[in-house]
């Protein structure tokens, strides 16, 4: 049996974001940021012309995708003890006797529990299968991101088909 897929992981494919983390136990780290790289792959069939996708598609998708994230601070919509309120030129944020308040247009409010580097990933790669599916009109078996905070430290989230 043939498998295949296509891998892309290139210095474009960086963001920079802050952010902060909630631990274990109830601690809740200082807001700080990342200059994050990201690395893709795609697995599925060989379409017509004996490929999985076109890599110049999925560049310009993943691209994109990480646009969306990049000079934002990310939080968490989803958190338990996180409580977001969007004004309409502010975002307060709350955690226990913690209050921080941003500018509205410089937050990226994101359906996640928590904005580490497991969950941003699952967030790109959903975002990344939606941007396959709409310009290929089909979704791959896999994606696989991996969501690198510093050199030597990442996570990698993987999507499969249903």
């Amino acid at each position: 049996m043939e498998h295949y897929s296509v891998c892309i992981s290139k210095d474009q494919l960086s963001f920079s974001a802050g952010h902060f983390i909630t631990f274990e136990g109830g601690a809740c780290e200082r807001l700080h940021g990342h200059n994050y790289r990201v690395g893709v792959e795609v697995h599925g069939p060989l379409n017509e012309a004996h490929y999985v996708i076109d890599f110049r598609l999925l560049h310009e998708i993943a691209q994109a995708t990480l646009a969306e994230l990049d000079h934002y601070v990310l939080l968490p919509s989803e958190h338990p003890q996180i409580h977001v309120t969007t004004g309409q030129d502010e975002v307060e944020v709350r955690f226990g006797d913690r209050r921080w308040v941003l500018p509205r247009g410089d937050c990226r409010l994101l359906p996640v529990a928590n904005t580490t580097a497991e969950l941003l990933g699952r967030h790109i790669g959903q975002r990344l299968k939606e941007a396959l599916q709409r310009h290929t009109g089909s979704s791959p078996h896999l994606i696989r991101v991996e969501v690198e905070e510093c050199f030597g430290q990442s996570a990698i989230c993987e999507l499969h088909d249903a």
